[in-house]
Formats: structure tokens, C-alpha cells, sequence
């Protein structure tokens, strides 16, 4: 099956559901290349980025279970990835 690597950012609102994020994360550990959490100075929105290389599918899952938790919005860029012959990859948001 094809592989992507793509870029998701996480909008944090309500910190009450932090630790079901961090075990949704857990569960797709597997794709995650990169996570990076930034302080945005303001009291109810934090951001968190992450890297992320796998299917498809494996990332809609990541990304439909973040979007199910209240407190949370999540947007992602999904480039596919050619490792043979490195041309410029087509862009794909969701």
C-alpha cells in the first residue's frame, strides 16, 4: 500500500482531554516521525504539530480520533511519497 508523509496540526483548547490524546498518539506511535508542542501565549489554544509517515488509512485514523475528542480541532497536508524517483510530490489537504 502507497505511503505518504504529511504534516498534521493539532488545536488544543480544553486541556481536559489531554491524556486521551496522548494515548491516541501512543496507538499510531508507528507514524509519528516528529512531534513538536508550541504555547501560542494564550490561555485556552495550544498547538501541536506532528510529522507523520504512513498510509492513508492509518492516517485517517490518527486524524478521525483526534477529531472526535472535544476540545480539539486537527488539520492535515498529505504529500505521497515517491522514493524511487524524487519529482516533486502533488499536495493533498484535507
Amino acid at each position: 500500500m502507497e505511503k505518504r508523509v504529511g504534516s498534521i496540526l493539532i488545536i488544543v483548547t480544553e486541556k481536559e482531554n489531554v491524556p486521551k490524546l496522548n494515548s491516541i498518539l501512543s496507538q499510531h506511535g508507528d507514524i509519528i516521525v516528529g512531534r513538536m508542542g508550541l504555547n501560542l501565549g494564550l490561555a485556552a489554544a495550544h498547538v501541536i504539530s506532528l510529522v507523520v509517515h504512513g498510509t492513508t488509512d492509518r492516517i485517517a485514523s490518527l486524524t478521525g480520533k483526534i477529531g472526535k475528542l472535544k476540545g480539539f480541532e486537527v488539520k492535515s497536508v498529505l504529500s505521497k511519497y515517491v522514493e524511487e524517483d524524487g519529482v516533486e510530490n502533488e499536495v493533498t489537504e484535507h
